[in-house]
């Protein structure tokens, strides 16, 4: 039997989760998820996941950047980090090559995310 790569979700917004994870769930993933990073945390060393899906807002002083930073010191699981910044601030984020102290992320992409869009940056993080 084949091992499915799993894949966990660290967002505060549960129709986010939800619609992510149907997404993902139909290319057979096995997938988790955490409404909080102190949560997510703990959930990845249970599960010791493939990939992490990480917010960058949060409503408490523990932003997704500070998680980020903690999570790559803590495991070499790659992350892709999600975000409405773009969005709700107005401000265009992108990341660059030489910005890993500062946001050690995988990959980035902005919310709203188009289900082949995600699909196609989860493959490449896998593999």
């Amino acid at each position: 039997m084949e091992k499915k790569e799993k894949i966990i979700i660290i967002d505060d917004d549960i129709d986010f989760i939800e619609t992510t994870k149907l997404v993902l769930l139909s290319k057979s993933y096995d997938v988790y998820y955490a409404l909080d990073p102190d949560e997510g945390i703990e959930k990845i060393k249970e599960i010791n996941p493939d990939l992490i899906i990480l917010d960058v807002m949060w409503p408490h002083e523990l932003s997704g950047f500070e998680v980020c930073r903690k999570l790559k010191k803590m495991c070499k699981i790659p992350i892709l980090m999600i975000t409405a910044v773009e969005k709700e601030y107005g401000i265009p984020f992108k990341t660059s090559a030489g910005d890993e102290d500062w946001l050690p992320t995988d990959e980035f992409l902005c919310k709203p995310v188009k289900p082949e869009l995600l699909l196609e940056k989860v493959a490449k993080l896998l593999h």
